[in-house]
């Protein structure tokens, strides 16, 4: 195979590298992007609850492993956009005291070197870029921001508009949830988006979702200058006999190895694959992995304290589009608690397969018994709960043989418990607008290891090459010509969605590259 020469290679189509190659595309140089999945097919399935939930039809088939060696069947996907096309869409601006140390119950969110300001006009074309949907002034945690959102908040169904009305009478300050969907409620015509309940961890059949493939890599890909191969599975990255810049990726394609060459590299898999490509890479220069003199690839790993509730009520819930609805009262704490606790938003809606395929073992129900659990997921209420996951060195990516091995101890547990139990709590309170629900009916589930969909901070950025991998603007210290430019730059995880700050930062990296390469 005669391979030519690249000005850059980028390494995964994720928020981080899809965003990077649309930013980089009218440069005009030379750009390879590799991905080692291939599209998304649109099929009915796309919206089949027990293809997408009981039988994980879009997940990987690879098997990790955690600290014990026990197995782990992660929630991870490869596909072009990476996990943008099935994720819910809730793209969020970090709080501006993200950036800054934060002290927990249990630990210290530590400060960043770069601040809320340096970020804000990336996420000001981040949103507009990925078309999100909110309201600015009603979340009384929400940052400055130099622009209002590029599109109208996504409108509550009724059920959803009470649920915001009982908040709002017992003093809460409900907001609407920022999304990032091709969705235009004035002109149905002109969205693709037909609010639909199959959203939340689906992927969609009408490329109604602003994703990292149907935003940025189809795109990019109407330059000439751009190539694009899928299904191409970078096995290694090599480097000159200094070790000092990057020289060759290997590649699968097809069960034979090329080797592809570009001026510079950009690894965008993921915090973890990311992490785990560089561990493989390592040479006689790099005993440790490749741009790993720190010893700090793989550390901080950070996924967030994540769970779910499922609030029954005795009033019926048909609303179809849920996820439209986030509280952050209880962001920096409450009265009686002076730490951070998290963030609350509302899930897609579930239904009896998703009832199915979760509560049987807890709610005594036959798997088959399907009309109870029609009964419980029309009455239901559905939440998601985030509480910040904090930097810990032992919480690692590390190798096993060829496999991917999680070392993982959960933390910042006080601060998600007592979330949980608070939000409870409250929608005993407001009765989920009936007020007569009694507690038992009150079912939960915290993500376990597996659900690694907010994986962020195994190459963190920093100033200083002893405790960091990558400098400030994601360049690693130890290779001149390689970036890492997706969630591992992370130094903290905050207590909202990983992906707008990806995004944000791939724009801002892809800035520092044009300079570069100018």
């Amino acid at each position: 195979m005669n391979t030519p020469h690249y000005d850059i290679i980028i390494i995964g189509t994720g928020a981080g590298g899809g965003t990077l190659a649309y930013r980089l595309a009218p440069t005009g140089k030379k750009i390879l992007i590799l991905e080692r999945g291939s599209f998304l097919p649109r099929e009915k399935a796309n919206w089949d609850t027990v293809e997408v939930v009981q039988k994980d039809r879009y997940h990987t088939n690879e098997v990790w492993y955690d600290q014990k060696g026990h197995q782990i069947h992660p929630g991870t996907g490869y596909f072009v956009g990476g996990n943008t096309k099935v994720y819910g869409g809730a793209l969020f601006r970090w709080r501006d005291r993200d950036f800054e140390t934060v002290i927990h119950k249990d630990g210290i969110s530590p400060e960043w070197p770069l601040k809320y300001h340096d970020f804000e006009p990336y996420y000001t074309e981040a949103e507009k870029l990925y078309e999100v949907h909110g309201k600015r002034g009603v979340d009384p945690t929400e940052p400055p921001a130099s622009e209002d959102y590029p599109y109208a908040a996504i409108r509550h169904e009724p059920r959803i508009q009470e649920i915001h009305d009982s908040l709002k009478e017992e003093g809460y300050h409900p907001f609407y949830l920022p999304l990032a969907i091709k969705l235009n409620e004035v002109n149905r015509r002109l969205s693709n988006c037909i609010r639909c309940n199959t959203c939340d961890g689906f992927p969609c059949l009408l490329d109604g979702k602003a994703d990292a493939d149907v935003t940025c890599v189809r795109p990019s890909e109407n330059y000439e200058n751009v190539t694009l191969l899928t299904e191409a599975k970078v096995k290694r990255l090599h480097t000159s006999p200094s070790g000092k810049e990057v020289t060759s990726v290997e590649t699968e394609i097809n069960g034979e190895t090329h080797f592809f060459y570009s001026d510079i590299v950009v690894v965008s898999c993921g915090a973890i694959n990311s992490a785990a490509l560089l561990l493989r890479s390592v040479s006689d220069r790099h005993p440790q992995g490749l741009a790993n003199s720190s010893d700090q690839v793989g550390r901080n790993f950070m996924k967030h304290q994540n769970g779910a509730i499922i609030g029954v009520s005795t009033k019926p819930n048909l609303t179809s589009f849920q996820k439209t609805l986030a509280v952050n009262d209880f962001y920096w704490g409450d009265d009686d608690f002076d730490y951070p606790m998290g963030h609350v938003q509302l899930l897609g809606k579930v239904n009896a397969d998703m009832i199915a395929q979760e509560s049987p073992s807890v709610l005594g129900i036959s798997f088959q018994d399907k009309h109870t659990f029609e009964a419980i997921a029309s009455h239901s209420i559905d939440w998601w709960l985030t509480a910040e996951d904090l930097p810990d060195p032992n919480n690692r990516v590390t190798l096993r043989g060829d496999s991917i091995q999680l070392n993982y101890t959960e933390n910042n547990t006080t601060a998600y418990n007592r979330l949980l139990q608070r939000w409870i709590q409250i929608l005993k309170t407001i009765g989920c607008g009936d007020r007569i629900i009694p507690c038992s009916f009150y079912f939960r589930k915290k993500l376990p290891l597996q659900g690694v969909a907010h994986q962020c901070g195994t190459c963190r950025f920093g100033t200083d090459s002893t405790t960091s991998v990558l400098d400030l603007n994601c360049r690693t210290h130890d290779v001149d010509n390689l970036y890492v430019v997706d969630g591992s730059f992370f130094r903290s995880s905050a207590a909202v969605n990983p992906t707008l700050t990806i995004i944000a930062n791939a724009l801002r990296v892809g800035d520092h590259l044009i300079e570069r390469m100018s």
